[in-house]
């Protein structure tokens, strides 16, 4: 039974993971809602494209963590400094599929954190450059 369910998660993960993976030039976030499993639990896909920082990964584990989302399989692949990761996620049975929209905005919201923080790196450094 065990092992019949693994096969069943991997063949899911497979089937829903043939997704563009190298990183574009912008900033991009896709959630979507893929299947649920024989258990009931709700799969979906989360891919999400960024420049590329070393508090990411575990910035997005963190969002994963408090969203009680557990990880069935992670890609990422990286082009000149920026990084495409994709997630297949599962989410308990007794939670709704509104959880693709919280994924999406805490995403959204990382990115967003991501962006300013390297505006105000790169006006630090302008200054200390006499530019600005």
């Amino acid at each position: 039974m065990v092992v019949q369910r693994v096969k069943e998660l991997k063949q899911q993960t497979l089937d829903i993971s043939t997704v563009e993976m190298l990183p574009s030039e912008t900033d991009e976030i896709t959630v979507l809602s893929c299947d649920y499993s024989s258990d009931g639990k709700l799969i979906f896909k989360a891919s999400l494209c960024c420049e590329d920082r070393s508090d990411l990964l575990p910035d997005v584990s963190e969002i994963l963590r408090s969203l009680n989302l557990k990880m069935l399989r992670a890609e990422m692949a990286t082009l000149g400094g920026r990084v495409r990761n994709i997630l297949i996620v599962a989410a308990d049975k007794d939670q709704s599929v509104e959880l693709v929209h919280f994924l999406q905005n805490a995403l959204k919201s990382l990115l967003e954190r991501s962006n300013s923080r390297e505006r105000s790196k790169r006006r630090r450094v302008l200054e200390r450059k006499g530019i600005i």
